[in-house]
């Protein structure tokens, strides 16, 4: 099962294990973090960038579309209280593409496995229990 580990480093920085790559996640300095890598829902942000663009490309390779560049660019709004309320997607395409390509990739790019989770189709379920370490 794949599994995401958060290990302290110090302060709000924490290294975080994914299948054995390894990121950094902290807070911006003015929530009291070093900013030394993205927050969290800052990550949430590029999770869905990239989902979308790979999302969009798989489907072009399936089809033999030749699509060349792609940019994905998500604008985030926060809250009062430091939740993201909206996610502002924007798939960048080349130009070649006809406009049946690009309608259909704009229906692609909404069925990535990043979108469907943020739009409430994964259940999260939170363990009550605490383990010592």
């Amino acid at each position: 099962m794949p599994r995401a580990v958060a290990r302290r480093r110090e302060g709000y920085t924490h290294e975080v294990e994914i299948d054995g790559h390894t990121i950094v996640v902290d807070e911006p300095t003015e929530a009291g973090g070093a900013n030394l890598g993205p927050s969290p829902t800052r990550l949430i942000a590029g999770a869905l960038a990239s989902c979308t663009a790979i999302t969009v490309e798989l489907y072009a390779g399936r089809k033999g579309w030749e699509l060349g560049d792609v940019e994905v660019v998500v604008d985030m709004e926060y809250g009062q209280s430091g939740v993201p309320t909206s996610f502002l997607v924007t798939t960048k395409l080349p130009k070649e593409l006809s406009t049946e390509q690009q309608e259909r990739l704009g229906v692609m790019a909404r069925k990535c496995p990043v979108h469907r989770t943020l739009s409430g189709e994964t259940e999260i379920t939170i363990d009550d229990r605490i383990e010592l370490i």
